[in-house]
């Protein structure tokens, strides 16, 4: 069989020799394979194809006619060729497949030789002389190994100069292609160059012969046109030079319309190209920019005269007054600082060319920033010199108050330091000193304030005035240089005043492309809006200024606040009232730090009175030995007027009208307390006015140190016996009426009678705080219920007062002044509420619930004490009975009487009754023996019953006991529920009638 092809068209040289090999090819050179790169591999496909030896062919015999032969009669033919004609269209499909490949795979041969041949002959520094190189490529140990290994070397040669070839040949057309196509590019180039020439001659000829004589003519025109310019920037010169000696005048002399109207002139040139190129202007733009800055400063400062500095008189005035008189008004009417029409025209005249001015320049609200600040600085030196002037006529006034040695003390060791002067001053000093402040601040602001009106009516109200076009002109052009600056700083070139407007009205004046943000009734409103904004800033900050002032003073004197009197701090308070509602009236804003700090000390003063009081009625509880005091008619007086309060409240439209009401009643009954002190003059001087200055103030402080000083007189007596009351003239009753009903009181229950009283001042003349007063007395109530249940049910006033036993007689006058706090409860509620807000009184209303249900039953456990105190005697004298028992059977003595047992318990009952009828009221009364009545009848006849009565002496003096025991029970007062004819009916009644008959019973 014969043998098949190889791939690459080469037969197999299986059992035979090969006619062409690798080895044969690479014999040929280089250069006749560069001649034609295809003949190598053609004539290898040809020679591999033609290395099959031919078939032998037979002679053909024919033994038919041609026209007779058939496919059949070429079958044997084709037979023996089909397998070399198959393979011969085996190579040509292939060579035409592998010339394909090659066009579209270019390097890929390279990348097949290197994986046919080992990277060892590839790297870089390969040299056979290297010993380890050496011996990695040639690794034989005889002869046999050495022909292999070169046969293998030149079949590796090989390999890669056929592969070189063939990648060589792939490129060979597009080197020709490119080739041609650079010597035609250089033809061209030769030819372009050849037809440029010629036309540089033509333009030459053109120029020569036509162009010359017109191009003279119009070198002619053009030096005429030059010459008319040159006289043109000539007179520009002069009429520049003569506008800036024009300018330098009016600058001088301050006439700043004038300069305004030059700088115009001057300004539109600037921004024009006239000057473009004028060396001896260069200067012109700085020159121009220092008349604007010195312009602006002379309206500046003629701005700042007119506002401030005229308004200094003012404040010396009221200097000069506060220091003559002992005392200032407080009510702002000494000092009116108000202009009258006729001023308030004068003064609006004068500001109106100065705002003119500055809106030309767009300088208005920089000076309005600078009058914000110079007047806040202005208002505080004005408050720090009234300060320093005022405070050593102060202080060199007595000192009349409690915090006399204090103060002093704060002297000595804080120098002579201003707060330590601040501090020194009695609380109408420091009131006084707060009033001449509220004078000047408010010179100052009312002059602010008119500053603010003229300059809002000059900006928005001048229809139909003369300057009304004025005005207009000028604040359009002070927005558009306002806008023109802020754009020059954006874009980070100098801010200058006046900068060029050109750019500005043109992109204005351009349809389409202005938006509506930059047009000039918009800029106008933003300018005009910046403008009163400033104008309302300065008002507001000077107010600022002043409250922040008046609020250090405060800080000042906040450890010293808290301590003072109701009436002393209330002056402190209404006089900061007053001045922070005349502030913001002018400024037109709330001034919360001010208000804070009030609000904080007004707070700090109700903790520390809360406080005092706390401890106060703790160490009145602890000493109290709950007995029995007369009640002065002040504290009926304020119970009087507590309930007629809580009436008034009742009525919602009231309310308002009759806020002091309570106060007033309770100062006029306390005044008849201290008639014989010199003080009833004083105190009916105050009721009438506050506004006369100093005698109000000290009228009402007088008041308050008379109250104060009758209040710790009425302790003091209450504390000792009736007879010491009398003696020193101090009318008194026995119980205290509430509604209808006396109440036995002792004296812890004054105090706190007194202390709810002045929590209800606290509450109406600080209305602010009324929530925190509020939590106060919820606060204060639960801690007398609690120390009073620890003390007298709990047994603790055995320690802390000293007293031998807690007595039936402690527990009912316990029970009195929980029962009135109970009453009273409601009445203070009604009057409290009325200033709380009304989302809080909800939460509110369940406190004072709770404290109330808290009292009824702490009421309701003394009274069960009592019941239990009374049974507990039952019970001791019931273990004693059979004893007595024993000796009923012994003869009876010449009088029958009760036994000891019927006696002695008859007799506690007895007292029991007495004290509780005299102390407490009847319903509780009856309550309570009520429930002593259950329990006599079932203890005694319980304890009856299980007696063994066996002799008739016995039994007879049963019979005696229980007749005098029933006697008793049915002598208590009770409500007698089982409705009996017979009182107080029970077992043992039934007891009797058992054991003895009806007859008995």
């Amino acid at each position: 069989m014969d043998p098949q092809p190889s791939p690459s068209g080469r037969s197999s040289p299986v059992g035979r020799s090969p006619s062409f090999s690798v080895t044969d090819a690479g014999s040929q050179s280089l250069s006749s394979i560069l001649n034609n790169p295809h003949a190598a591999r053609l004539e290898a496909s040809w020679v591999g194809w033609w290395s099959v030896s031919p078939p032998e062919f037979a002679p053909l015999i024919s033994t038919k006619a041609s026209s007779d032969l058939t496919r059949s009669d070429f079958q044997s033919y084709v037979s023996s060729v089909s397998d070399s004609y198959h393979r011969f269209e085996d190579i040509r499909n292939h060579s035409t497949k592998e010339q394909t490949l090659d066009v579209d795979n270019i390097g890929e041969a390279l990348v097949a030789c290197l994986r046919e041949v080992p990277a060892l002959y590839f790297k870089e520094d390969f040299a056979l002389e290297d010993g380890p190189t050496f011996r990695a490529a040639c690794p034989f140990t005889d002869v046999s190994e050495n022909i292999v290994l070169q046969e293998k070397l030149s079949h590796y040669l090989d390999v890669v100069e056929l592969h070189l070839v063939k990648e060589i040949s792939l490129r060979s057309n597009s080197f020709f292609e490119a080739q041609g196509q650079l010597q035609d590019l250089n033809v061209k180039i030769v030819e372009g160059c050849s037809r440029i020439r010629e036309l540089k001659e033509t333009i030459r000829l053109l120029d020569t012969d036509l162009v010359d004589s017109a191009r003279q003519i119009q070198e002619l025109n053009a030096n005429r046109t030059n010459l008319f310019a040159l006289q043109h920037k000539l007179k520009l010169i002069l009429s520049v030079n003569q506008a800036l000696s024009a300018l330098k005048l009016l600058v001088a002399s301050a006439e700043c319309a004038g300069a305004l109207d030059v700088i115009d002139d001057l300004q539109h040139l600037l921004d024009g190209d006239e000057l473009t190129g004028l060396h001896c202007f260069r200067h012109l733009r700085d020159h121009v920019v220092a008349s604007i800055d010195s312009i602006n400063s002379i309206l500046s400062a003629e701005f700042m005269r007119a506002s401030i500095h005229d308004t200094g008189d003012a404040d010396a005035v009221i200097l000069l007054k506060a220091k003559a008189r002992a005392s200032i008004s407080l009510n702002g009417k000494d000092v009116e600082v108000k202009l009258d029409e006729e001023e308030t025209s004068n003064f609006r005249d004068r500001l109106l060319p100065l705002i003119i001015g500055l809106l030309r320049t767009a300088k208005l609200p920089f000076v309005l920033r600078t009058y914000r600040d110079t007047l806040t600085a202005d208002m505080k030196t004005a408050i720090k010199t009234a300060v320093a002037e005022l405070l050593p006529v102060l202080v060199a006034r007595p000192l009349e108050s409690d915090l006399t040695a204090e103060r002093s003390m704060d002297i000595d060791g804080g120098g002579s330091s201003l707060a330590s002067k601040l501090r020194s001053l009695s609380s109408e000093s420091f009131v006084q000193l707060l009033a001449a402040i509220f004078k000047i601040v408010q010179a100052h602001l009312v002059r602010a304030a008119e500053v603010k009106r003229a300059i809002e009516w000059i900006m928005c109200n001048l229809d139909g005035h003369y300057a009304a076009d004025s005005v207009a002109s000028a604040i359009a052009l002070g927005a558009m240089v306002a806008e023109s600056a802020q754009e020059s700083n954006g874009q980070g070139g100098p801010l200058l005043p006046y900068a060029p407007l050109r750019s500005t009205a043109k992109a204005l004046s351009s349809p389409g492309k202005a938006s509506d943000a930059i047009s000039p009734s918009n800029l106008s409103k933003n300018f005009r809006a910046d403008v009163l904004r400033e104008n309302t800033e300065a008002v507001f900050a000077a107010c600022d200024a002043a409250h922040g002032r008046w609020a250090k003073l405060l800080g000042v004197r906040a450890l010293l606040h808290p301590r003072l009197r109701l009436q002393e701090f209330l002056s402190i308070y209404n006089i900061t009232q007053e001045f922070i509602t005349a502030t913001e009236k002018i400024g037109g804003r709330l001034g919360y730090s001010i208000r804070g700090t009030l609000q904080s000390q007004a707070k700090s003063f109700v903790d520390f009175q809360h406080e005092s009081r706390m401890t106060k009625i703790k160490a009145v509880l602890d000493q109290e030995t709950w007995v029995e005091v007369d009640v002065p008619d002040e504290f009926q007086a304020i119970v009087s007027s507590l309930h007629s309060e809580a009436i008034i409240s009742g009525n919602k439209d009231n309310a308002e009208t009759n806020m002091t009401s309570y106060s007033d009643m309770v100062a006029c009954n306390e005044g008849s307390q201290v008639a014989d002190t010199g003080l009833q003059g004083a105190l009916e001087q105050h009721e009438q006015t506050d506004s006369s200055g100093t005698t109000a103030l000290n009228a009402a402080q007088g008041k308050a140190e008379a109250i104060e000083k009758m209040k710790s007189d009425s302790v003091t007596s209450s504390q000792s016996n009736s007879s010491n009351m009398k003696e020193r003239g101090k009318p008194t009753t026995q119980m205290l009426e509430y509604g209808g009903v006396g109440y036995h009181m002792v004296n812890c229950g004054l105090i706190l009678v007194k202390m709810l009283s002045e929590y209800i001042d606290m509450n109406h003349l600080l209305p602010s705080l009324s929530l925190e007063v509020v939590h106060r007395v919820v606060e204060i109530l639960k801690f007398f219920n609690t120390r009073t249940c620890q003390l007298v049910l709990g047994a603790g006033a055995m320690q802390v007062s000293g007293l031998k036993s807690i007595t039936s007689k402690h527990l009912a006058l316990a029970s009195q002044v929980i029962s009135f706090t109970y009453a009273i409860i409601p009445e203070i509620r009604q009057i409290l509420f009325l200033k709380v807000p009304e989302p809080r009184k909800s939460l509110l209303l369940l406190e004072f619930d709770r404290v109330a249900q808290d009292y009824k039953v702490h009421r309701d456990e003394i009274h069960t004490k009592l019941v239990q105190i009374m049974r507990e005697r039952l019970l001791v004298h019931l273990r004693g009975l059979p004893q007595i028992v024993e000796s009923w059977n012994r003869p009876e003595d010449a009088e029958p009487q009760p036994s000891q047992f019927a006696r002695s318990l008859i007799k506690e009952v007895g007292y029991l009754q007495r004290v509780l009828s005299r102390t407490l009221h009847e319903a509780d009364v009856q309550a309570i023996f009520r429930q002593v009545v259950v329990i006599f009848h079932s203890q005694i006849s319980e304890a009856f019953s299980r007696l063994e009565i066996t002799t008739p002496q016995a039994k007879d003096r049963l019979h005696r006991d229980i007749k005098h025991i029933l006697g008793c029970i049915r002598s208590l007062p009770t409500d007698n529920l089982n409705n009996s004819a017979t009182p107080n009916w029970g077992q043992l009644d039934e007891f009797l009638v058992q054991r003895f008959g009806a007859e008995a019973g």
